[in-house]
């Protein structure tokens, strides 16, 4: 199936996140959050900020292996710009990313890109070890049909219900506790590009405070303050898995575990921390 398969059925309703031109970007009401309907998801700035990290970089042969967002403060569904600063040697590019927006800076992200080179490594290394992750998330995403559905997110347009399709593997999202599903995009990210292997992955991997929630959200924020992604090969297919849990602490401070997956395997580990706050009284 194409993008287009999964738009948006309401013609009203923005087929892609973002428009871009140079470095300015304008948000679409597809990247609204769950926790203020003038903020955007943080799935949504983290895929944008992986696109332009995989923009920085001389040439094709490029792995975005690792990426850090810090969300400074709440990304508004207004419009943004970026500041971008790169330092580049044989093997790796290094990208620093300012999202502004106005004169004030909501995100910053660090990225390092490593150039691809094959290598021929020993058979054993494909085999189970102690401590390494499963070697397949399953079941597999054409395998699953119920859809992340987290208790007391609001209802309308937003990242969550509307830009990205999800499938539940393992686990009940309406309980609390660690839980495993696939994320997709199901719709262009940034209108006139595709969606690439490092834009779909931190995309999803913001989602995984939400997928293994341990506090209700209609009582409790547990919005993450900062993701973090490491990506050892580039995912294929539009399917990312994650398989995700939380523990949250009295003193405020939450921390979010995701491995991710596409349908070959492992692809790379996601950290969240969260910052937890009762919700204020009706």
């Amino acid at each position: 199936m194409t993008h287009t398969d999964h738009a948006p059925e309401d013609s009203r309703i923005a087929a892609f996140v973002y428009t871009g031109q140079g470095d300015a970007w304008q948000p679409s009401e597809l990247s609204r959050g769950p926790w203020d309907p003038r903020a955007q998801h943080g799935g949504a700035p983290c895929g944008l900020l992986a696109h332009v990290a995989e923009r920085a970089a001389p040439g094709v042969d490029w792995l975005l292996a690792r990426l850090t967002v810090e969300l400074v403060k709440p990304v508004p569904v207004a419009p943004l710009v970026t500041r971008v600063q790169v330092q580049s040697s044989r093997a790796t590019v290094r990208v620093g990313i300012d999202l502004l927006a106005g004169d004030v800076v909501v995100a910053r992200a660090h990225a390092l890109l490593l150039h691809r080179q094959p290598l021929a490594l020993p058979a054993d290394l494909s085999a189970d070890f102690p401590g390494a992750s499963p070697r397949q998330l399953l079941p597999l995403p054409q395998d699953c049909r119920e859809q992340v559905r987290i208790p007391g997110l609001p209802e309308g347009v937003s990242f969550y219900r509307n830009a990205v399709e999800s499938r539940v593997a393992q686990g009940d999202t309406s309980q609390p506790g660690p839980c495993a599903a696939w994320f997709r995009l199901a719709v262009p990210l940034l209108q006139g590009a595709p969606n690439s292997p490092a834009m779909r992955a931190a995309a999803a991997a913001d989602f995984g405070n939400g997928l293994s929630w341990v506090l209700p959200a209609d009582r409790f924020l547990f919005a993450n303050a900062d993701m973090s992604l490491n990506l050892f090969r580039a995912p294929e297919g539009e399917w990312i898995g994650l398989r995700s849990a939380t523990e949250a602490h009295g003193d405020g401070a939450g921390l979010t575990v995701s491995h991710l997956y596409d349908a070959r395997g492992p692809i790379g580990l996601a950290t969240q921390t969260l910052v937890l706050r009762e919700r204020a009284a009706a």
